[in-house]
């Protein structure tokens, strides 16, 4: 799997595609839903394999997954927001987790279209090297190369996107003050 930070790195930068920035409470929200598929871990507390549906990478991580629960947790929190933004930014911040995790040197794959389909998938490209699962392997040389393989596969490429979606903002401000 990616890191937290790297799957919270995405989330922040989704959240530049709003036409106003949203609160924090939303930017919270959707780091939260980048993040929450790996709540499957704990199937290893209850004796399930890896390779099961419910497993590791199995269903928190399909699109249904992240269709379902970015719908329910967009009528949840909208407030002033329009549901069909929030859940968009929502969906897009629960699906980019298994996107990410398919991009990982290890694992078995992801469980893209679970219930439909119970086949796990990587994607072609796989650079993002696969973090250590719990916190006390994270802190270590391991879990050093992960956070700059992530700089490097996730940063750079999420910086790069905030920037030009920065002058967009401030391109677009400038055309409407003429």
């Amino acid at each position: 799997m990616a890191s937290a930070f790297g799957h919270a790195v995405v989330a922040l930068t989704g959240s530049r595609f709003f036409e106003q920035t949203p609160g924090w409470k939303i930017i919270g929200l959707g780091v939260l839903c980048s993040i929450l598929p790996d709540a499957d871990v704990l199937s290893f507390n209850f004796g399930i394999p890896y390779e099961h549906w419910l497993g590791h990478r199995g269903v928190t991580h399909s699109i249904l997954f992240a269709i379902i629960f970015s719908a329910i947790a967009a009528l949840l929190f909208k407030g002033k927001k329009k549901w069909n933004t929030l859940f968009l930014y929502l969906f897009f911040c629960t699906v980019s987790h298994g996107v990410l995790d398919a991009m990982t040197t290890g694992g078995r794959g992801v469980g893209f279209f679970i219930p439909f389909d119970l086949e796990r998938y990587f994607l072609p490209w796989r650079n993002i090297l696969v973090s250590p699962l719990g916190m006390g392997n994270f802190f270590s040389e391991w879990g050093m190369r992960v956070i700059l393989s992530e700089l490097i596969w996730i940063g750079i490429p999420c910086a790069l996107i905030w920037m030009a979606s920065y002058f967009r903002k401030v391109h677009k401000k400038a055309h409407k003050t003429r």
